[in-house]
């Protein structure tokens, strides 16, 4: 028995960029807060969007990904969930993240027909694919000095001016509620 030679190929090819977060001030959109920092961004851009969600980019299909970044220099736990987190427009229209295991539910974007050409038509909904849970944010507590992140899931579009709404962070040990973020979001 004869076997063919094995090819090389190159580990940068077959390997995809894994997406890591940076620390929550290391972005513009940022605010702090006793002791809590959170960083913001949204993801719109194909580009940026590739390495974390592959060639499916969720924003074309009418779903904004936004990554929160949450790091703890406390002294105290902080419960993370469950989060009140809505998009805020600029008019102050309010939009709810969807819950990730909700989205690959949502439907197409209806564009009409203008070209009287049929329209090809997909059996398979480009928003089901596993990146979008598995890139959600899903911590329960924050240890001090620790960091969470994930994104957080908007039917909506991004619009200079708008702004992300999050409470619900609450020290674990006494319960009590800490102060609302309100982050306005930069594009860069």
């Amino acid at each position: 028995m004869v076997l063919a030679p094995n090819k090389a190929v190159p580990a940068d090819k077959d390997k995809e960029q894994k997406f890591t977060p940076g620390p929550a001030a290391s972005y513009p959109s940022h605010q702090a807060s006793e002791q809590i920092t959170i960083g913001v961004k949204a993801y719109f851009d194909d580009e940026e969007n590739k390495p974390i969600f592959g060639k499916k980019n969720p924003y074309n299909y009418g779903v904004l990904p936004v990554l929160v970044v949450i790091q703890n220099d406390s002294s105290k736990t902080i419960r993370v969930s469950p989060l009140e987190v809505a998009w805020m427009g600029p008019n102050h229209n309010r939009t709810d993240a969807t819950p990730a295991k909700d989205v690959r539910y949502l439907g197409p974007i209806q564009q009409p027909d203008v070209t009287g050409r049929p329209k090809i038509i997909s059996h398979k909904n480009p928003l089901d694919n596993w990146e979008i849970e598995g890139h959600a944010f899903s911590a329960v507590m924050l240890p001090p000095g620790q960091s969470a992140s994930g994104f957080f899931y908007f039917q909506t579009g991004y619009q200079r001016g708008s702004s992300l709404y999050l409470s619900g962070l609450k020290e674990a040990q006494s319960g009590r509620e800490l102060l609302y973020f309100e982050i306005p979001v930069v594009e860069k």
